[in-house]
C-alpha cells in the first residue's frame, strides 16, 4: 500500500540551491545539507532518490560561512568545525565540501583541514535517508513511494530501490551503519598539525524505465563569449549558457538528438514549445540545437487522432514523461506522452524556417519536408476546429490542461473583470504564430521545388480574420484581445500575449505602433520586464503566475519583436529592465518573478516557486543580446545584417555562428559595428 505523508502546500524553491546535470539534480539549504523538508534532497529520473543528506564533524553540524559556485553542476560548501577547534578568534579548521552533479551520480569530496600546531582525531559523518517518492508527489506538498524500498549493505557501499529505479552509495574506507531506508557513513580521521584529509561518497542512480537521458555537456554554443562595458549582460549570457549546459538531454526513442529540457525541478524533459523557444533563442550561436531540436519532435509528431493524448496528424507532443502525471487534488491526469498544445505545431514550423536562415543545411531541411507539410496541414484541418478561419484550443480529455498556449494554468485567460473566459479559446499569439508559419513554410517548400502558393493564400485569409475580429477600441488606444471566447466574443484584458504579434507579420503598421504604445505604458512594464497581464485589470496580482507576473522568456520575445518592428526605444527600455532584474538575480533569471514596480523596489521579488533554470529564460539572454546587436540572418542571400539599438558601452560577442561561419561581431557606443 502506497504512503503518502501530506505537507499539504506546493514545496517553494526560491531559498534553495539547486545544482544539475540532466536528468539529476540535488536541491540542498545553502549550506549543503538536505533536510528533506520542501524540495530538499537529490533526484534522479523525476524520482527523489535521498530526501536527507546531513554532513557532521565529531558528531555536530558544522558552521556555514560561504558557497561558490564552479557552474551549474558543482559547488563547494565551506564552513568551520569550531567543536575540535581551540578557542582562540582566529578559526583554525575549515571544511570545505565540493558537490559535484552529474547525469545519474552524486559526487561529493569533504576536506577537513586543520591550522593548528597539534594534530586532530575526530569522526567524519554523512547520514543519508532513501526516499523514491516521484516528483509529481513532491510537487503536490507530499512523500512517499509508491513501491517498497529496498535496501542492502555491503562493504562501504549500500543499495536502494525502489520500482525501476537503483541507486548505490560508495564511501570508501569509511564504516556502514545501514537500515531499510537509511545509511550513515563514518570515517574516524586522524588531521595532522598544519595539514588535511580528505574523505568522499557518492551515489549512481540507474532508472530502467526512463524516457530520456542526459547529453554530453559539450555544446559548442557554450564557449561563446561577450564582453561588455555594462557587465551585467556578459555576466547574465555567461551563467545563462552554462545553465543550457545541464539542460541538454536526448530521448532513448531518438538518441543522440540533443534537445533543451524545460527547466528544473518540475520539467526535467522534453516539452515542445518551451524546446522549440530555446532553440530558437540561441540560433545566432548555430543550427545544432535548432535541428537536433526538430527532429526528436518530428519523431513524436502525431499520425493518428487519439483523443486521451490529445494526438491529431501532424500535431506537435506537448510533453513527454515516463508514466502519467497527475496533481493530487486536481482533476488532471496527463499521459506520457501528451500533445495538449496549440503553439507548438507553428512554432515548429517557424524553428525550421528559422534555422534554415541562420543556416541548416538544405539536406537536413529537406529531410523533414514531410513533417512540415504535415504540421501546415494539422493548423488548417485540426487546429481550426469550428472552420471560422483561426486557431482554437480546447480540453476535450475532461484531465488534460484546461488553457493550451503558454499561458496554461486555469486562470491565465480572464476578461478584465476577473472573469474566466470559457473556451473553445482562440489565442491571439496562436493566430500570428499560424501566420508566420504559414507564410515561412511557403518559403521552404517553393525553395524545394514544392507549390507554397496554397499555404500564403491561407495566411492572408488568416490575416484578414484576424483583423477583423480581435481588435477592441479603447481610450487609451485599440488594441488586440488577447483572445476569443467560445461565443467569439474579444476578451478586453489588456496582457502581453500581444507583444508576441510584432514581428510575424500579422499586423500592418499602425497596428504594430499601437500594440507597442500599450506595451510600453506603466501598467505592462515593471521596469524589470514586462507584465504578463497590465496592473489596471481586476485580476491583476504581482505574484501570480500569468495575472500579472514578469516571464523573461515573454519579455526577450516581445523586445525581438519590437527591434523587428522598428521600435528601439520601446526594446531598450524592457531590456534595460531584464538586466536590472538579472542584477538582482545574481544572474540566473528563474523561470518568472514579481511584477511589482521598479519605482517602488531597489530589486525584484521572487515568485518563491519559480523553476530555475528554466531553458527559455536562460537563452532569452541570447535573444537579448541578439536584439541588442541587431542581427538579422538569410542563409539564402548569404547575408548577416547588423543593426543595432542605441546602447551606452561598447559590446563584443565572440563565438556567434551564420551559415556554419563562426564570427565575431563588436558594436562601440557610437554605433560602430566590425565584424570578425
Amino acid at each position: 500500500m502506497n504512503v503518502y505523508m501530506i505537507q499539504t502546500l506546493q514545496p517553494l524553491l526560491h531559498d534553495s540551491l539547486v545544482l544539475l546535470a540532466a536528468p539529476s539534480q540535488a536541491w540542498s539549504a545553502s549550506h549543503g545539507d538536505m533536510d528533506g523538508s520542501g524540495i530538499q534532497g537529490f533526484y534522479h529520473s523525476d524520482v527523489r532518490v535521498l530526501s536527507e543528506v546531513e554532513f557532521r564533524v565529531g558528531g555536530v553540524q558544522t558552521e556555514h560561512i560561504a558557497t561558490t559556485s564552479v557552474d551549474a553542476a558543482t559547488a563547494t560548501f565551506t564552513s568551520l568545525a569550531r567543536n575540535v577547534d581551540d578557542r582562540t578568534a582566529d578559526p583554525r579548521t575549515r571544511v570545505d565540501r565540493t558537490r559535484t552533479i552529474s547525469a545519474g551520480s552524486l559526487d561529493e569530496t569533504l576536506t577537513l583541514t586543520n591550522a593548528l600546531s597539534e594534530p586532530i582525531t575526530t569522526t567524519i559523518s554523512v547520514s543519508v535517508r532513501a526516499d523514491f517518492s516521484d516528483m509529481q508527489v513532491v510537487k503536490a506538498g507530499m512523500s512517499g513511494s509508491e513501491s517498497p524500498v529496498t535496501s542492502e549493505a555491503m562493504t562501504d557501499t549500500v543499495r536502494f530501490g525502489a520500482g525501476d529505479l537503483t541507486a548505490f552509495l560508495h564511501a570508501p574506507g569509511a564504516v556502514v551503519f545501514a537500515t531499510d531506508t537509511s545509511a550513515t557513513f563514518s570515517w574516524a580521521v586522524a588531521v595532522p598539525a598544519r595539514g588535511n584529509v580528505t574523505v568522499g561518497w557518492r551515489v549512481d542512480a540507474h532508472d530502467a524505465s526512463a524516457v530520456v537521458s542526459g547529453a554530453a555537456k559539450d555544446a559548442g554554443w557554450s564557449k561563446a563569449v561577450v564582453r561588455s562595458g555594462d557587465s551585467r549582460l556578459s555576466s547574465w549570457v555567461r551563467t545563462a549558457l552554462d545553465d543550457l549546459q545541464s539542460l541538454r538531454m536526448e530521448t532513448r526513442l531518438v538518441p543522440h538528438e540533443v534537445f533543451l529540457a524545460a527547466g528544473a525541478p518540475w520539467f526535467f524533459t522534453l516539452f515542445g514549445r518551451d524546446s522549440i523557444w530555446a532553440a530558437r533563442m540561441l540560433l545566432p550561436l548555430g543550427t545544432e540545437t535548432a535541428a537536433s531540436t526538430l527532429r526528436v519532435l518530428a519523431a513524436l509528431q502525431g499520425t493518428d487522432e487519439v483523443h486521451g493524448t490529445a494526438e491529431q496528424p501532424g500535431k506537435i507532443m506537448h510533453e513527454l514523461r515516463s508514466k502519467t502525471f497527475t496533481i493530487p487534488g486536481e482533476n488532471v491526469a496527463l499521459p506520457p506522452l501528451y500533445y495538449g498544445t496549440v503553439d507548438a505545431t507553428p512554432l515548429w514550423v517557424i524553428l525550421l524556417h528559422d534555422a534554415w536562415k541562420w543556416g541548416m543545411a538544405d539536406s537536413e531541411v529537406e529531410a523533414l519536408l514531410p513533417n512540415l507539410e504535415a504540421a501546415l496541414a494539422w493548423m488548417r484541418d485540426y487546429g481550426d476546429s469550428d472552420g471560422d478561419g483561426l486557431i482554437e484550443y480546447i480540453d476535450e480529455t475532461s484531465h488534460g490542461l484546461a488553457n493550451q498556449g503558454w499561458k496554461d494554468s486555469g486562470d491565465s485567460i480572464q476578461w478584465r473583470d476577473g472573469t474566466l473566459a470559457e473556451g473553445p479559446i482562440a489565442l491571439c499569439e496562436v493566430q500570428a504564430y499560424a501566420y508566420e508559419a504559414a507564410v515561412g513554410g511557403a518559403a521552404i517548400l517553393e525553395h524545394f521545388g514544392r507549390p507554397g502558393d496554397g499555404w500564403r493564400s491561407w495566411a492572408a485569409d488568416l490575416k484578414a480574420r484576424f483583423a477583423e475580429s480581435f481588435w477592441i477600441d479603447s481610450s487609451d488606444g485599440a488594441y488586440p484581445a488577447v483572445a476569443l471566447d467560445a461565443n467569439k466574443k474579444k476578451i478586453d484584458t489588456v496582457t502581453s500575449n500581444i507583444g508576441h504579434l510584432l514581428g510575424t507579420g500579422i499586423l500592418d503598421g499602425r497596428g504594430a505602433e499601437l500594440v507597442a504604445r500599450h506595451l510600453a505604458s506603466p501598467g505592462m512594464n515593471s521596469g524589470f520586464g514586462l507584465r504578463t497581464m497590465s496592473s489596471d485589470s481586476a485580476g491583476f496580482w504581482p505574484l501570480s503566475y500569468h495575472g500579472g507576473s514578469v516571464w523573461t522568456h515573454d519579455t526577450a520575445i516581445v523586445i525581438a519583436g519590437l527591434c523587428r518592428e522598428g521600435f528601439a526605444d520601446e526594446a531598450t527600455s524592457l531590456i534595460e529592465g531584464l538586466l536590472h532584474a538579472a542584477e538582482g538575480f545574481n544572474y540566473r533569471m528563474p523561470e518568472l518573478h514579481s511584477g511589482d514596480s521598479s519605482d517602488a523596489l531597489s530589486s525584484p521579488i521572487p515568485y518563491p516557486a519559480s523553476c530555475q533554470p528554466q531553458a527559455w529564460s536562460a537563452a532569452a539572454a541570447i535573444s537579448v543580446l541578439s536584439s541588442l546587436l541587431g542581427l538579422r540572418a538569410d542563409a539564402q542571400s548569404g547575408d548577416l545584417d547588423i543593426k543595432p539599438l542605441a546602447i551606452s558601452s561598447r559590446v563584443e560577442a565572440k563565438g556567434l555562428r551564420f551559415a556554419g561561419e563562426t564570427l565575431s561581431v563588436t558594436v562601440d557606443a557610437d554605433g560602430t559595428v566590425t565584424r570578425g
